[in-house]
């Protein structure tokens, strides 16, 4: 019973900040926030929908077969996002955008500009059923299963009560409830570190404790062929996924697109670079603890099963359990709630392409397509339970690289070319891009010798980027 009344009480407090954040209701609050929003908030905000529930359950158990190997991408975000503050923010506020993918329009016409719109959704949709699919699973083994109520009755739930609060306000809403909700999953973080550190008691401070751990290592610059934790494949890799999946992503610079000017845009984006190098740092120290404490109880737990299971072992107190539950619903939740914003944005935007978008026939579209693309989801979620491995964070990322590729490309190639495309011909390269990818990714290791990892990203982005540039016209673009 405890489980439920957390999960009442944590929504009954996000309906309340989404009645007092609706304002109007229109179209104009839940696309743009009416771009009032104080960048602080926006910033804060970005860390939890940024990490999300995956990040709260797979980074610390990743820790075993990959040790720290993954600062090694955290690291090469922050290049990423001094690209995406420097060059594609400037370029998103001069052309005043409601969706980010006006500017494919506008550079190359109406079918990259559907092309573009449709990866993001299909990007969006595949990363966000990832996520929400480890938060169902949880809620299925802590809640359902007692109840003797199958799986896709958790995911329905989860699905319906994100819906519930944000089908007025939207983005505006999520501001504000990403704020609370990435305030709980850095407490239940920081609590759940401190409690295992007592737990443990090492004779060493928590520093030297993880320093001289033999799953601290770091830095990899061994068999740059065949290692997928190489330095050079994991910081390029972070890298490209950051410019990808914040930058050309419109659910991370919807939020971006909230602030009052390029200014505060680009102050919320310095804040929340620097902020997630500590919180990514502190997740992989916790899966130490977390690896380490399991072995001294007899838990045999690894992989996403690690957290949930310590936190509810039986020599655990209640409060623990209901930190983690806490914790992993606001991690999941506050990436969740903005990918429905954002894909209820782009399909009314880009697909149906809405001219007045406060007309009342607007409005109903909206809301319709926002409990269409719900529904879509759940079903998308409900079928991760059948082929889903065991780490999602790796699913979500290896997935990135062929979907978020053909973006990569189309931006690159029309910032830093002038040169005119046939328009009707993108979405043939869009495609024959991934999928070109795909081969070296499973045939890599047999034909080169070489196994490829998260730098697939930006090979398929160069692949793009090499097919418009066979497509391209010699005329220059105005």
């Amino acid at each position: 019973m405890i489980p439920i009344l957390i999960i009442t009480l944590y929504f009954l407090v996000l309906i309340l900040i989404s009645k007092l954040t609706t304002g109007k209701g229109d179209n104009s609050t839940f696309f743009t926030a009416n771009r009032q929003s104080p960048w602080y908030l926006v910033a804060f905000g970005m860390i939890g929908a940024s990490l999300s529930g995956v990040t709260f359950i797979s980074v610390p158990g990743w820790v075993e077969g990959k040790q720290f190997s993954y600062m090694q991408m955290v690291f090469g975000y922050m290049l990423g996002y001094f690209i995406i503050a420097n060059v594609l923010l400037p370029l998103y506020y001069r052309l005043n955008l409601v969706s980010i993918y006006g500017y494919l329009k506008k550079r190359y016409g109406p079918n990259a500009y559907l092309t573009g719109s449709s990866f993001f959704l299909l990007s969006r949709m595949l990363g966000s059923a990832f996520r929400l699919y480890i938060v169902a699973l949880v809620l299925q083994i802590l809640v359902f299963d007692a109840m003797g109520l199958p799986f896709w009755v958790a995911v329905v739930t989860t699905i319906g009560l994100i819906w519930l609060y944000t089908r007025k306000g939207g983005i505006a809403t999520i501001i504000y409830t990403d704020t609370l909700q990435t305030l709980f999953m850095l407490l239940a973080l920081g609590f759940s570190f401190y409690y295992l550190h007592q737990m443990i008691q090492p004779e060493q401070g928590f520093i030297s404790y993880i320093q001289t751990h033999p799953w601290s290592k770091t830095f990899f610059w061994d068999d740059f062929g065949l290692d997928s934790r190489h330095f050079i494949k994991q910081f390029t890799g972070g890298m490209f996924i950051a410019i990808a999946m914040t930058g050309l992503d419109q659910d991370m610079m919807q939020k971006n697109l909230t602030c009052r000017n390029l200014g505060d845009a680009r102050k919320n984006m310095f804040w929340f670079a620097l902020c997630l190098l500590p919180v990514n740092l502190l997740f992989l120290m916790l899966g130490i603890y977390l690896y380490d404490y399991a072995a001294i109880a007899g838990l045999s737990a690894s992989g996403d099963s690690l957290f949930a299971a310590v936190a509810f072992s039986e020599n655990m107190p209640v409060w623990i359990g209901v930190v983690f539950l806490l914790g992993l619903v606001a991690a999941a939740y506050s990436s969740a709630d903005s990918a429905l914003a954002a894909m209820t944005t782009s399909f009314c935007v880009d697909i149906l392409q809405m001219k007045n978008t406060e007309s009342a026939k607007s409005v109903t579209t909206r809301k319709r397509i926002h409990i269409l693309i719900s529904v879509v989801l759940a079903l998308f979620v409900i079928l991760f339970r059948y082929v889903v491995s065991e780490n999602v964070i790796q699913e979500i990322f290896t997935v990135a690289t062929f979907t978020y590729g053909p973006l990569l490309g189309l931006y690159a190639f029309g910032l830093f070319t002038k040169l005119e495309v046939n328009d009707k011909y993108i979405p043939i390269a869009a495609i024959a891009a991934p999928l070109i990818s795909l081969l070296f990714y499973f045939k890599g290791e047999q034909w080169l010798g070489y196994n490829f990892s998260f730098e697939l990203l930006p090979l398929n982005g160069g692949l793009m980027f090499l097919g418009l540039l066979l497509l391209s016209k010699r005329k220059t673009h105005l």
